[in-house]
């Protein structure tokens, strides 16, 4: 590998993880909030959903792929365990 794309990994990672702890830190906010507010947990989810998103957007655009691709299911993926936890558990 040359320096080049070592580099781009190495800055895809730190945003990518950087921005997984976001959203995994909005779901663990929602499994906080008062019962009488299941409006607000749902609001969390979702914004962790979508910075779930845009972190495989970043990590697609650092590597210059086209940032709209069947990955960015993945992006859901806080959401869906935030849900199962809250509400299903």
């Amino acid at each position: 590998m040359t320096v080049g794309q070592v580099q781009k990994w190495v800055v895809s990672v730190l945003a990518v993880t950087t921005i997984a702890h976001m959203s995994a830190g909005l779901v663990i906010a929602a499994l906080f909030v008062d019962e009488p507010r299941p409006g607000a947990r749902i609001g969390l989810l979702v914004i962790a959903g979508l910075f779930g998103v845009i972190g495989v957007v970043a990590a697609r655009a650092i590597h210059e792929k086209n940032p709209l691709s069947p990955w960015l299911i993945l992006g859901f993926l806080p959401t869906l365990i935030g849900t199962y936890l809250a509400f299903w558990r």
